[in-house]
C-alpha cells in the first residue's frame, strides 16, 4: 500500500463534493482514475460571447438524479474543447470549464467537461487531472471526505 504524505489526501471511489464557484454545495462524486479529465451533468448547454470578447457557456446543472430541485444555472467562460471517448469507446466532442472542487476538505481547479449523465450513476466524475493535485484514491472506501447531511442524502434519493 502507498502511504500517504503530508500533501495527499485520501479519497473513497465515490465521495460528495462541492461547486461552491458555481452554487452546487453538495453531489454525489464517482472518483474515476480512469477518466483524464473530470465530467459534469449539464443541460441547456448554450454557447455565447461573453462581454470580454471571449468565448462563455451557460448551462443548468441538476445536482439530483431524476429531479430538477436545487438546479442552478452557470455561465463560465470556456478553458477549452476535446474529444472524449467514454468507456464504451464512443467519442464526444465536450465543452471544458474550469471549476474549483472541494472533495476531502481541499478544493482544486478542474478541468471538466460538460456532458448530458442522464444514463449514468452519478452525475460527476472527478479525474486524473484533478485527483493529481494531492489525492490518493481507497478503491475498497467510500464517502472517506464526510457524508452530506442526511436532507441532502434524501433529496438525491429523490425522497424529499
Amino acid at each position: 500500500m502507498i502511504e500517504p504524505t503530508h500533501s495527499n489526501t485520501i479519497v473513497g471511489w465515490r465521495e460528495w463534493v462541492a461547486l461552491p464557484c458555481i452554487g452546487v454545495p453538495w453531489i454525489k462524486a464517482k472518483i474515476d482514475s480512469g477518466a483524464q479529465s473530470s465530467a459534469l451533468h449539464a443541460d441547456h448547454i448554450e454557447e455565447f460571447v461573453g462581454a470580454d470578447g471571449n468565448e462563455w457557456v451557460r448551462f443548468q446543472v441538476k445536482p439530483w438524479q431524476n429531479s430538477d430541485a436545487d438546479a442552478a444555472v452557470v455561465e463560465c467562460a470556456v478553458h477549452d474543447r476535446r474529444a472524449v471517448r467514454s468507456s464504451s469507446g464512443h467519442s464526444e466532442d465536450r465543452i471544458v470549464v474550469l471549476i474549483d472542487v472541494e472533495l476531502g476538505g481541499h478544493t482544486v481547479a478542474a478541468e471538466t467537461t460538460l456532458t448530458n449523465r442522464d444514463e449514468m450513476g452519478f452525475r460527476m466524475l472527478v479525474g486524473r487531472e484533478a485527483l493529481s493535485q494531492g489525492f490518493l484514491v481507497d478503491s475498497a472506501k467510500s464517502f472517506l471526505g464526510g457524508r452530506a447531511p442526511r436532507d441532502v442524502r434524501r433529496r438525491n434519493q429523490g425522497r424529499a
